[in-house]
């Protein structure tokens, strides 16, 4: 390693090349990076979709779902299964481990469907497709009174238009329902004309077709026969010929029905500010470049608005290009403050040419890193630009410990390109392994299992780059740079100022430090004791609460979601009176804000509201955060209290952060039987409403709805009826008879024939029923079967084959592990006991958060022996690797303490911010032990060595941990939304640096002494048995070495 530094120190051609060549090739990989809010995943899963129209859910549950979860079950590499079964619809949600070769996994998967051979006929063909985590970036609404179907129609028309613009892909639409056709025939016309609803749709069935007949070939050319008759309006399926009479006469459609060309039977009202609206959204991709596709989405709207019909209107709801921009500002200026500062102290305490080349091989290792990023997949995102800020408090480490090193030699003996080489030499070996055991520290992110190494990895390879990039520009890179460096002589002006503050530095390490380093060797387990109980305070005020934790960070939002969800059954006239009610809150909340402001405020920019049967939706846009005094989440308790209680309603939910992280607080339970299941959720929920630190407590089970059961009566047989004839026109009637689909606008559109509304929604119509034989005989339904009401239910959950449910609860503060310890020791075993076979889980945040440490402590277990093992052997000793690492755990003590002193609550950014941090004061560390055994091997007494190592390499250790807190200190300043991401993260680094700068310089040395105090212990003891055993026999010298 000496010759190849002293190659590069001599040919600064070389240098300046290869540092030219990173940049160019720097500037190469950015340009091709993806830009994107966050990282697209594919995660190893897989659904599998059904439709069974008018299928009841036991029914697609026996005949789809349990067949699906029979054919796949001896499938390897399975985690979980689990499925649902509603009316008409089945899915089935398969999660495969992270190993697995998924292409050979979904083909073997859609092999098994496709050979399940006693699925219903009447079924569609099962849909098998990849789960894509796809998030909207733009949302643009398309707004104005100009009725649903043209509304409807505009908006399909934009989506089209949409998903051609550069950079766009995915457009779709929200709020919206499908169009139809219902052909309505009342049992009264039914039974004027002597039809039943099968002669009725086999009319139309067979009339209204487009269809090719052939072609006939003559000399003079071909000619092709055609069919082409298929109705698309009113006037053409009233025109359809249903039976011709004997004396002439001529039934059509329109005699006997009204055909209504409008929606499917869901109704909706969508609205922004009021007014009709519907959302397009562009959805994420794989391949993607937020900034280009935002900026053509705004061009596209500005020059469709002039073109829009009347009364329609455009509006840019949501663009995250915004938010991106805003947070690679927010980095990039903290980034360039920081190096600034960073210069600013370099040129205070080295030589201003050793300032500015540090700073330098900053950028170069960020120019590194781009070269390689898009190359391992790692794209221009949120977390990858967090990455580039967490990186610059640990790169600099390298530059200037070796830029440190090179100052002093240039002192020493007289500068120039000896003095180069010597001082990159003096430092290589620490500066090396630093970088390894740094890498080490990061590397487990990479081999997380499941979708979180996805998103890790971005992380991690940002830092492995720009690490290994930092590496080479300090070696070999740097000191061609600082070859020219000759001592100074006779200094003016700022020279002589800063020469001062170093020359300060450098007595106060040889004065003040060595009084201090010395006391603490002499009272060394005084001091170790000092901090080792600093290190049980802060591990205890992480284990008691007194610190936030939490597995994602809540950072909140510029929206605000109201979704109140309505028990099976509802009314669509109280989802609307709801509405009402939050529409009246909205206003209410607005009012308050402009009588507390002297009308100046503002708080809200849009509103979007949605009603459907069975929920209501509010999305409320706050104005940005630099114009409003509420923040999001006092502006979401304001609104959920204005809104006053919904006592019907199944669930009110109100989110305000970013990452909707869900209920704090879940449960699963699983057990065959559903009666089971349903008591041992009651029983828990009434349990968990015994906490007051939970709320909201509820569960996804569908509540019992009411159904009327037919059986047939005894004798019917005899009639020529069988249960299946009644069940088929009974369903002809009431659920409809899908006799064909119309192509339109890229849409197939359902034809259906039925009853008519008024009669699908009274069961008074059952009376009129009339019940067709095959013979032409017209019966009451009354007359040939019995009809009761029994409890019904709407959907099924399931979870690897058991019937499932979850439980879930808000909370206000983070006691989940208090409440799990109480449930486990006082009620589980109980309930267990009342309900045999139950199987219950932790599901969602709880779940990811459990496998997430007990996974990462694994591969930390590993990385820190492979450090352990590294150093070992690098240092030839078994102890000093431990005073090495030692620091590690202080560096997670310092972020506690920095958490609590800043009010942040420790998430999975935090622990990020703890690796870098052990990077940090590792490499101090090594700084500080290689200075050590060097001064031993030239003689020096061990203990007087490792106080003189800590005089020496003051200057460095101190300026390592000065840089990286002043580089991040602009960002722990920030206060912007795009900031909050970043905080615990700068706030880990720069705090658990910090406290182990005190452990580097007092703690080490105290150990290191008690070390000698243990070796020389066992040496005395060696010697005494020794002369126990052989008298007379020399004894060692009661020395030892570590």
């Amino acid at each position: 390693m000496h010759g190849l530094i002293a190659w590069w120190a001599r040919n600064s051609v070389a240098a300046n090349l290869v540092m030219v060549g990173i940049f160019v090739a720097g500037v190469i990989g950015f340009s091709k990076m993806e830009r994107e809010m966050d990282p697209q995943v594919r995660f190893p899963g897989l659904e599998i979709e059904v439709s069974w129209p008018g299928a009841a859910p036991q029914e697609v549950e026996e005949q789809i779902v349990a067949r699906i979860e029979e054919s796949v079950q001896d499938l390897d590499a399975i985690e979980w299964v689990r499925s649902s079964s509603s009316e008409g619809y089945g899915g089935v949600y398969i999660l495969a481990e992270q190993q697995v070769d998924f292409t050979q996994f979904m083909n073997d998967v859609k092999i098994r469907v496709d050979s399940i051979s006693s699925f219903p006929r009447d079924i569609e063909p099962p849909q098998v497709r990849q789960w894509v985590n796809r998030d909207e970036y733009m949302r643009v609404a398309v707004h104005g009174d100009i009725g649903e179907r043209e509304l409807k129609r505009l908006a399909e028309q934009l989506r089209r238009e949409a998903a051609q613009l550069p950079a766009v892909t995915v457009v779709q639409l929200f709020g919206t329902r499908q169009e139809e056709v219902s052909i309505e025939v009342s049992e009264e016309a039914l039974r004027r004309y002597n039809l039943s609803f099968s002669q009725v749709a086999d009319a139309i069935r067979n009339t209204s077709i487009n269809q090719s007949a052939g072609s006939v070939r003559t000399e003079v050319g071909t000619y092709q026969l055609k069919v082409r008759s298929q109705a698309d309006t009113e006037s053409e399926f009233n025109d359809i010929i249903v039976r011709e009479t004997t004396d002439g006469g001529t039934i059509r459609v329109g005699d006997v029905a009204t055909v209504l060309d409008g929606f499917e039977d869901n109704p909706i009202l969508a609205t922004l500010n009021g007014e009709p609206a519907v959302l397009i959204q562009i959805m994420s991709t794989e391949i993607m470049d937020i900034v280009t596709a935002s900026e053509s989405i705004r061009d596209w709207i500005e020059k469709r608005q002039a073109t829009l019909p009347e009364g329609a209107s455009l509006t840019l709801w949501t663009d995250k290009a915004v938010d991106f921009k805003g947070r690679m500002k927010t980095i990039g200026g903290s980034a360039a403050m920081g190096l600034l500062l960073v210069m600013l102290v370099l040129l205070m305490t080295l030589r201003p040419v050793v300032a500015f080349w540090v700073a330098v091989g900053i950028a170069t290792a960020y120019a590194g890193a781009f070269v390689l990023l898009p190359s391992v997949g790692v794209s221009l995102n949120m977390l990858s630009t967090f990455a580039f800020l967490l990186v610059l408090g640990i790169v600099v480490d390298d530059a200037i410990v070796v830029g440190e090193g090179i100052h002093s030699e240039a002192h020493r003996i007289g500068g120039g390109v000896n003095a180069s080489i010597a001082g990159a030499q003096l430092v290589a070996k620490p500066v090396i392994f630093g970088v390894i055991t740094t890498i080490l520290a990061f590397l487990p992110w990479l081999f997380l299992g499941g979708s979180t190494s996805e998103f890790t990895r971005h992380i991690t390879w940002v830092v492995i780059l720009a690490l290994a990039f930092s590496l080479i520009e300090s070696l070999l890179i740097l000191p061609s740079h600082l070859a020219g460096m000759k001592p100074r002589h006779n200094l003016r002006g700022f020279g002589k100022f800063q020469k001062k503050i170093a020359d300060g530095i450098v007595n106060f390490a040889q004065v003040r430090y060595r009084k201090i380093g010395t006391w603490s060797l002499e009272h060394r387990y005084l001091t170790a004791s000092v901090f080792i109980g600093v290190l049980v305070i802060g591990f205890g005020l992480f284990s008691t609460g007194w610190v936030k934790k939490s597995f994602m960070p809540d950072i909140e939002s510029d929206e605000i979601i109201v979704n109140v969800v309505m028990p099976e059954g509802a009314p669509y006239s109280r989802a609307l009176e709801i509405l009402a009610q939050l529409q009246a809150a909205e206003l209410a909340l607005e009012e308050e804000v402009n009588q507390s402001t002297d009308g100046e405020g503002v708080l809200i920019e849009n509103w979007y509201t949605r009603s459907r049967r069975d929920s209501v939706l509010a999305i409320v846009k706050l104005a940005p955060p630099e114009v409003r005094e509420m923040t999001a989440k006092d502006a979401s308790i304001r609104l959920r209290e204005l809104m006053g209680d919904v006592p019907d309603a199944k669930e009110v939910s109100v989110r305000y952060t970013q990452n909707n992280n869900g209920p704090g607080f879940e449960l699963s339970i699983r057990h065959p039987d559903l009666d089971v299941l349903r008591s041992a959720t009651a029983d828990l929920e009434s349990q968990l409403r015994t906490y007051e630190s939970l709320y909201d407590v509820r569960n996804n089970l569908e509540g019992a709805s009411e159904e009327i059961r037919l059986t047939m009566k005894p004798g019917t047989a005899k009639l020529g009826l069988t249960l299946a004839d009644v069940n088929r026109q009974v369903r002809q009637a009431y659920f409809g008879e899908e006799v064909q689909r119309l192509p339109r606008n890229g849409q197939d559109v359902r034809v259906k024939v039925r009853y008519p509304l008024e009669s699908r929604r009274s069961i008074e119509s059952l009376k009129n029923f009339r019940v067709r034989t095959s013979d032409g005989r017209e019966l009451p339904l009354l007359a040939v079967a019995d009809l009761e009401y029994a409890p019904g239910i709407t959907r099924i959950q399931r979870w690897n084959g058991n019937r499932a449910a979850r439980v879930s609860a808000d909370m206000k503060e983070s006691v989940r592990d208090d409440i799990m310890k109480d449930l486990d020791e006082n009620f589980f075993p109980e309930w267990e006991k009342r309900y045999p076979g139950i199987i219950r889980g932790s599901v969602g945040q709880a779940e990811g958060e459990k496998r997430f440490i007990e996974e990462v402590m694994g591969l930390y277990l590993i990385a820190f022996f492979a450090m352990y093992t590294m150093l070992a052997v690098a240092f030839r000793s078994y102890w000093q690797p431990i005073l090495i690492l030692i620091a590690m755990p202080y560096a997670f003590v310092g972020a506690i303490f920095g958490h609590q002193a800043f009010g942040l609550t420790m998430a999975i950014f935090s622990y990020f911010g703890i690796a870098a941090a052990a990077g940090v004061v590792v490499n101090d560390n090594l700084v500080l032990m290689d200075y050590c055994n060097r001064l031993k091997a030239k003689g020096m007494d061990a203990r007087e060595a490792i106080i003189e190592a800590g005089v020496i390499r003051f200057r460095p250790i101190m300026l390592t941990s000065v840089t990286t807190i002043v580089g991040l200190t602009p960002m722990m300043l920030e206060r912007s939304i795009q900031a909050a991401f970043l905080k615990p993260v700068v706030v880990a680094l720069a705090s658990g640096v910090f406290f182990a700068f005190f452990v580097t310089l007092l703690m080490v040395p105290s150990l290191y002494g008690i070390g000698l105090d243990i070796g020389e212990f066992f040496a005395r003891v060696k010697n005494w048995i020794v002369r126990k055993i052989r008298p007379g026999a020399q004894a060692d010298p009661e020395t030892t070495t570590l």
